[in-house]
């Protein structure tokens, strides 16, 4: 599942696919990390548009996720966003609509699909909304946004490994976690000291 935060613990309802479906199979990719670009906003607000057309109000939300969500921070240039939805295995609600309107479905995994731009520059995660990784995007994203401390050591992390070769996405969103686990837990501190 290739995205820029957290990694997931899959949340599987009994009458979801039971096993993760890469279409294409796994895709080496160069990875790099470009400055902050204010432009990265409005490609989301036109993305959001687009999938807010396209499904209509079974999405639940629509989030701007991931660190081009965050103003400062280094990124790949990969729009990441989340839309939430009451039931995750009413894919005609969701996917069928979304694939109509030119996303390419990338992931079927139990509790989150993924589709994407054939540029591969927008990546949509559909998650339930009372899925812990939907609210896990949100408190890191929201975290990073206010936390100038975490906000660096993630970007050097990220600086870090995007010098490593990896086989895939995945590989290396897989290295992040442990940082991301970390500022995670400064995160929900900081929330439960409000």
């Amino acid at each position: 599942m290739p995205v820029d935060e957290p990694r997931r613990i899959p949340v599987r309802r009994p009458d979801d696919v039971t096993a993760t479906e890469l279409v294409g199979g796994v895709e080496k990719r160069e990875l790099f990390l470009a400055a902050y670009d204010p432009a990265w906003a409005r490609q989301y607000a036109m993305q959001e548009a687009r999938v807010r057309a396209a499904v209509g109000s079974t999405a639940v939300a629509v989030e701007h996720i991931g660190s081009t969500s965050v103003p400062g921070l280094a990124a790949k240039p990969i729009i990441d966003i989340l839309v939430t939805v009451a039931d995750i295995t009413a894919e005609e609600d969701y996917l069928a609509p979304l694939v109509a309107s030119g996303y390419v479905l990338r992931v079927r995994e139990p509790g989150h699909r993924l589709v994407r731009t054939e540029q591969r520059d927008v990546h949509i995660h559909i998650l339930e909304l009372d899925d812990p990784a939907a609210g896990d995007y949100l408190l890191l994203r929201d975290h990073l946004r206010i936390d100038q401390a975490d906000r660096q050591l993630y970007e050097a992390t990220k600086r870090d490994l995007t010098r490593r070769d990896w086989p895939d996405m995945n590989a290396y969103a897989d290295a992040k976690t442990a940082v991301i686990e970390e500022i995670k837990g400064r995160a929900r501190s900081r929330l439960a000291t409000r």
